[in-house]
């Protein structure tokens, strides 16, 4: 009985000591440059927290590198989301 619960406790220290890695996030957005106007729908992976927030502040930085301002984000969603949005996307599926 001792040998089994050591081996319990062991298995138990092990899963804790396991990193825990989050599940992918994804949001969908809208973007705009002017002078012309030119508009994009894009899809993006995002590291930094799944929320419609933090994907606001983490895509707008993406892609004010390239002088797209952010207009809203539409969803966020897992990977479960990802079907059919990349022809919606096209070259802004998961560019930014």
């Amino acid at each position: 009985m001792k040998h089994m619960r050591a081996i319990t406790l062991a298995v138990c220290m092990s899963a804790l000591a396991a990193p825990v890695f989050a599940e992918q996030c994804f949001a969908d957005y809208k973007a705009k440059k002017d002078n012309p106007l030119r508009l994009h729908y894009g899809v993006a992976e995002l590291y930094q927290g799944c929320s419609k927030k933090s994907a606001k502040s983490e895509i707008k930085a993406r892609i004010s590198a390239d002088g797209w301002k952010l207009l809203n984000v539409l969803s966020v969603f897992g990977p479960e989301g990802l079907a059919g949005k990349e022809s919606s996307a096209g070259q802004f599926y998961l560019r930014y």
